[in-house]
């Protein structure tokens, strides 16, 4: 029998969920990416976070880690070199609603945003 999945601890909602390719093709079945795997890829490819500090942050393992970023960035390059409609949503994700302790100190922290970052 499987292990349930963990809660995967995300910063913030992306401030944009939606991405549409112009000209052909723009009404092709969007890809579905989901909010962890978002997560995964901003803060690997973004915020240039090791694997291990992306896993400490979202609070799952370093194997969960590399699963989603292998699936994030597999459904990002399909909706890339096909042209279809990306759309972020769902998962099972526990949105951060305040700044944590690994947030002192952190001038792009979400919460700071539009504040003094």
């Amino acid at each position: 029998m499987a292990r349930p999945s963990k809660c995967r601890c995300i910063c913030s909602m992306p401030p944009v969920t939606e991405f549409f390719p112009r000209g052909e093709g723009s009404s092709q079945e969007p890809v579905v990416l989901r909010l962890d795997e978002y997560e995964t890829i901003r803060l690997l490819d973004y915020r240039q976070y090791t694997q291990e500090q992306c896993a400490a942050r979202m609070n799952i393992s370093r194997t969960t880690v590399t699963r989603m970023y292998e699936t994030g960035r597999s459904k990002v390059a399909r909706a890339l070199v096909e042209g279809r409609p990306l759309v972020i949503e769902g998962g099972d994700v526990l949105v951060c609603t305040a700044p944590r302790p690994e947030c002192a100190g952190e001038p792009t922290c979400c919460h700071r945003q539009g504040k003094d970052a």
